[in-house]
């Protein structure tokens, strides 16, 4: 088993030195190429002062200078802070901060907002732009030139490779440290759920700062010395179309709205299954990061002819809990069963396991589960208890062992994948000099899976349009934590206490 996650790309570049590992826009990377990149940008890091316990933040859209960033920071010996660049200059900056970053790589379009938060950032040393050459930050492409260290120092197993944060109980998100070993331990038992080989291509077009991404649609080929096609988003589609032609992609990795889309195409009359597979050699295809509804899951099988494959994970847990089988029974509804190396069990209020078929929280054991959060011992001890992650979900589990997820406990939205907690938006809504009272909860979307909704009260006296609250939450708030509707009310329902009951929301 490897030490370290950085080991993987170097054993391959010795195993399969001419094989192409990435392709990123017009470029073809070998493995031995990509490997070479990394050793001269992790010597430039180790040269700029970055070491041991040292966290280095990349903050830019998917490109090959991620890739090239996270496992070259790794082989510094370093944590690597991957930041949502969907935030808003606020929440980037709290990250940063609770991090206490030393370094930051970053594109040029984010590049303002580093500049106006970095004189807060008392452990901020370097900063390294992605993209045209500024006066007040080092070029990435400058960190490629140097000569290859012959040797870097030893990573430990269980040191922190990963800083990635996640929304908390607080509305403040919490960074979750996850270790070499944890992920990968889950890249091995994910790799062998579903037999990818060396012959297999990936695409990866989902955010490469969130977990999902990093392990399956990153390490896992990788690992297993496949080929990975790097494009920057979803948008425009027809980009996704083109890479999945050019680049003959066998295993396509995507959240359910993407597939709600491809189910949904209306496809000319020329084409049949025998067409699809000559042009597009698609053996499998993965939902991930939300809730795939049954109907999508027909829609698309109907449609294409390809296993769709819904698995179910959390950031805390590397993130891969279950798969649905690709060489056995697949349940409509199940997120399959739990991957090799990996337990789970469903218990009660009191933490009693219960019986199959009865729903309660799920709770996962295994060496992907993280080391915990960072700074903060007390949700630690509140999440893992006796080696057991409780993962706020309420699910059942079968007599066969298939994972069945029936709600989320946490009071969380699930916007495409991201994580959104409603206190967060509320509070900022409370901020506003109209507003008495606010209220926020998720409601379904077809193209998003889930959305916000805000319900608010308005101070006496005072007048007001939807409009104006939106367009004040979206100077605050990520677009995609922003209510794309918003009822403004003469009350709102709540408890004898006060407390504002959420369910009678709708």
């Amino acid at each position: 088993m490897l030490k370290n996650i950085h080991e993987m790309l170097s054993e391959n570049a010795k195993r399969f030195p001419r094989r192409k590992a990435v392709f990123s826009k017009r470029k073809a990377l070998t493995y031995r190429t990509l490997n070479t990149l990394v050793d001269r940008c992790a010597s430039s890091l180790v040269d700029l002062g970055i070491s041991k316990e040292d966290k280095v933040a990349v903050l830019s859209k998917n490109c090959l200078q991620v890739l090239i960033s996270y496992f070259a920071i790794l082989r510094a010996v370093a944590t690597v802070v991957p930041v949502n660049y969907m935030l808003k200059e606020p929440e980037v900056e709290y990250i940063l901060k609770d991090a206490g970053i030393n370094c930051i790589i970053v594109s040029s379009e984010h590049l303002d907002m580093v500049r106006n938060i970095s004189s807060k950032l008392e452990s901020l040393r370097s900063v390294i732009v992605i993209g045209e050459k500024e006066e007040d930050a080092l070029s990435f492409s400058s960190l490629l030139k140097a000569e290859p260290k012959k040797q870097y120092p030893e990573t430990d197993p269980e040191e922190t490779a990963f800083l990635i944060y996640t929304s908390g109980t607080t509305g403040y998100p919490k960074g979750v440290m996850l270790t070499h070993k944890n992920l990968i331990s889950n890249v091995i038992s994910a790799v062998d759920t579903i037999s990818v080989t060396r012959k297999d291509r990936f695409l990866c077009f989902l955010p490469m700062f969130h977990s999902f991404t990093l392990t399956v649609c990153l390490f896992l080929p990788l690992y297993r010395g496949a080929a990975v096609t790097i494009i920057e988003s979803v948008i425009p589609f027809s980009r996704v179309v083109r890479s999945l032609l050019a680049r003959k992609v066998t295993i396509f990795v995507a959240i359910p709205p993407v597939y709600n889309v491809l189910s949904s195409l209306e496809l000319p009359r020329i084409f049949n299954f025998w067409l699809f597979k000559k042009l597009i050699p698609l053996r499998l295809c993965i939902s991930g990061a939300a809730s795939l509804p049954i109907e999508v899951l027909h829609g698309f099988e109907k449609k294409f002819h390809i296993p769709l494959l819904e698995g179910y994970g959390l950031t805390e847990a590397s993130p891969v809990v279950s798969i649905n089988p690709l060489n056995g029974e697949t349940k409509e509804g199940s997120v399959g069963l739990s991957i090799p190396g990996v337990e789970v069990k469903v218990v009660d209020s009191k933490g009693r396991s219960l019986d199959s078929g009865k729903p309660g929280e799920l709770l996962v054991r295994g060496s992907n589960v993280m080391k915990g959060y960072y700074k903060n011992e007390e949700a630690t001890r509140e999440t893992i208890k006796d080696g057991w992650l409780y993962t706020g979900d309420i699910a059942t589990i079968d007599s066969e062992g298939y994972v069945y997820i029936v709600d989320r406990k946490k009071d969380m939205i699930n916007v495409r994948g991201q994580n959104v907690y409603p206190r967060e938006i509320e509070e900022v809504l409370y901020q506003h000099p109209k507003i008495a009272e606010a209220a926020v909860i998720g409601v379904k979307d077809d193209l998003r899976g889930e959305v916000p909704k805000a319900f608010i009260i308005l101070k006496k006296r005072e007048r007001a349009s939807k409009g104006e609250f939106i367009y004040y939450l979206r100077d605050r708030l990520a677009s995609y934590k922003v209510p794309r509707n918003i009822e403004i009310k003469e009350t709102l329902p709540k408890s004898i206490t006060g407390k504002i009951l959420k369910k009678a929301l709708k």
